[in-house]
């Protein structure tokens, strides 16, 4: 027992040196201008194998730490709709095959002139020009890039690059000893393999995920939506696994699949705490992975490869991104952000040792270089932020239509919401809409609309669903409590974004300016008032002074409840009164 209670604290150790090492180095990075992912890295040495020892199996974390990759990839996809991708086909089999052939071909030159045979030198050069996708996608995430034009090129070449990984290993198979002469057959059946994962993980995302998470949504269990996140996340990663291909592509590809899905926003926060963490992880151990006994052994060699497979490829990208008509500035920084090795080279170079293609130094040699490669890149980053070319103001990939108003997001798509979204849909504006019930989603689905589950009493739900660029959040649930609740979500969080939000009652009504609400009408009060109004002039009343007569009643009704707002605070907030006019603000 006390054999297994030491172990257990010993493991406890090992989990909070890992949370302590993220939260003390990346804020401190972050405070001194460098990033978090050098924060990481540096945090990984400090507490691996060559710093204070807290661990001796770097490996094994970055096996796990790997799914932080996956589930970054997976988010990916979610913002890709197929359309969207098979408009950037061009980027990806145009820009993305240009950038990588011309990269392995220099690459080889420039082992073969650090000494290496022909054969290892094309390995160790295949192997660098796989770029980090966890370093750069978190590089992009941090400079607010990964939906611009520029950004998503240079996820178009990740993209490509990650589909490559499949054919280079079956390249290093062939230049194993005697893999020219292996069977075609084992080659062939891999293939099928692979198709046939790819074909079964598109069936299933078609036909089977959004029944599932209909079902689920309708048992209102939020603790099984996040398992079931979390199961198509590394579920279709398994099956990639299987079918001899990467798990981040399964992931992304399973992505893509719900990218028109009802739950996007749903999947996305609820896998986003997961991947940030495991992300972090992924770091942590890359930089636990750093063999300072090879580095000291081999330290001429391991600086002049990384000196040079840095430069040549940063060259190399800079050269290809020009010819295809990029700006300087833009050039500038995808040969900056691109230029280390990534986590699948230990990929191909642990098969190419397993093949007997290169030793085992030349493995470590090569691994070094590349995690090596990957601490410099921060640095590099910021180098080329402080003394490269300023990047212009470019409206590349913007249209902004003529009748564009603004953009909003509706919580609530019942009968009040409905009715809220036509006139924003009529002047062109960008809704957005999250309901938690999925019969309201199937039924605004058959009239044309696309409104996703979300509960908008959760913050990373709002953040996922655009609140924090929205000009204006419209609250049209009908729960009183749960419309409180999100206003005064909305108004801690996104205070510069305007909250309009639907009342049950006089006493719901002064709840909701309490909450900081920028607008609030009583759900029956104006269909109340026009009802009386033409009561009046039905049983005999002059027109003009039936229209007097509400005008006052509009006018007592909002003094009473300024009455009734505690302190006279909000006194001065616009309230329903006036005329019919004055209940539409012109502005949030």
């Amino acid at each position: 027992m006390a054999a297994e209670a030491s172990a257990a604290a010993g493991e406890l150790v090992q989990v909070v040196s890992l949370l302590a090492a993220g939260v003390v180095a990346v804020p401190l990075f972050k405070r001194l201008g460098l990033g978090s992912v050098l924060g990481y890295l540096v945090a990984g040495l400090i507490i691996g194998p060559f710093g204070l020892g807290l661990f001796t199996d770097a490996h094994a974390i970055l096996h796990v730490a790997e799914l932080g990759v996956v589930m970054f990839l997976f988010i990916i996809g979610l913002e890709m709709e197929p359309s969207r991708l098979w408009g950037m086909r061009r980027e990806i089999f145009g820009l993305g095959l240009v950038q990588v052939g011309a990269c392995i071909g220099a690459l080889t030159l420039v082992g073969i002139a650090l000494g290496f045979s022909v054969t290892v030198a094309f390995v160790a050069g295949t192997g660098f020009v796989l770029t980090s996708t966890a370093i750069v996608m978190q590089l992009l995430e941090e400079r607010g890039s990964l939906s611009t034009p520029k950004g998503q090129r240079i996820v178009a070449i990740l993209l490509l690059e990650d589909l490559a990984i499949v054919p280079l290993l079956a390249i290093v198979a062939l230049l194993a000893p005697g893999g020219a002469e292996a069977g075609g057959t084992e080659r062939a059946a891999a293939i099928a393999l692979a198709l046939g994962s790819v074909a079964a993980l598109i069936a299933a995302g078609r036909w089977l995920l959004n029944p599932l998470f209909r079902l689920l949504a309708a048992a209102k269990a939020r603790e099984v939506m996040t398992a079931a996140a979390l199961l198509v996340v590394l579920g279709s990663a398994l099956a990639m696994q299987f079918g001899g291909l990467s798990m981040a592509m399964g992931a992304f590809v399973a992505g893509v699949l719900l990218s028109e899905s009802s739950f996007r926003h749903q999947l996305e926060a609820d896998i986003e705490p997961f991947r940030g963490i495991l992300l972090g992880l992924f770091f942590l151990g890359v930089g636990m992975s750093l063999d300072l006994a090879v580095i000291g052994a081999n330290w001429r060699l391991i600086l002049a490869s990384v000196a040079a497979y840095m430069a040549v490829k940063s060259a190399i990208i800079y050269g290809v991104a020009r010819v295809l008509r990029a700006s300087n500035a833009e050039a500038v920084e995808r040969s900056a952000l691109m230029a280390q090795g990534g986590e699948f080279a230990f990929v191909l170079y642990a098969a190419a040792a397993s093949a007997g293609i290169i030793d085992g130094t030349t493995n470590a040699v090569l691994t070094a270089t590349v995690i090596l490669s990957m601490l410099a890149t921060p640095l590099m980053v910021i180098a080329v932020d402080r003394l490269g070319p300023k990047p212009s103001v470019s409206t590349e990939g913007l249209a902004v239509p003529e009748n564009l108003v603004g953009s909003a997001l509706i919580i609530g798509f019942g009968r009040f919401g409905q009715i809220v979204s036509q006139p924003l849909i009529s002047r062109g504006c960008s809704v957005s809409i999250i309901d938690t019930d999925p019969a309201n989603i199937r039924l605004a689905e058959g009239f044309g609309f696309k409104v996703y589950y979300g509960d908008g009493t959760r913050l990373d739900i709002l953040q996922a669903a655009g609140a924090g660029t929205a000009r204006a959040i419209l609250i049209c649930v009908d729960d009183r409590e749960t419309a409180k609740r999100i206003a005064e979500i909305a108004k801690a969080e996104f205070p510069l974004v305007p909250v309009l939000a639907r009342a049950r009652d006089r006493e719901h009504a002064v709840d909701l300016i309490h909450a900081g609400v920028a607008f609030q009408i009583r759900e029956t009060l104006e269909s109340a008032l026009v009802f009386g109004e033409r009561a009046l002039v039905t049983i005999g009343d002059d027109p003009t002074a039936a229209s007097e007569v509400m005008a006052d009643v509009r006018r007592r009704d909002a003094e009473r409840l300024d009455l009734q707002v505690v302190g006279g605070v909000y006194a001065g907030r616009e309230l329903i009164h006036g005329n019919a006019a004055a209940a539409v603000p012109e502005a949030g």
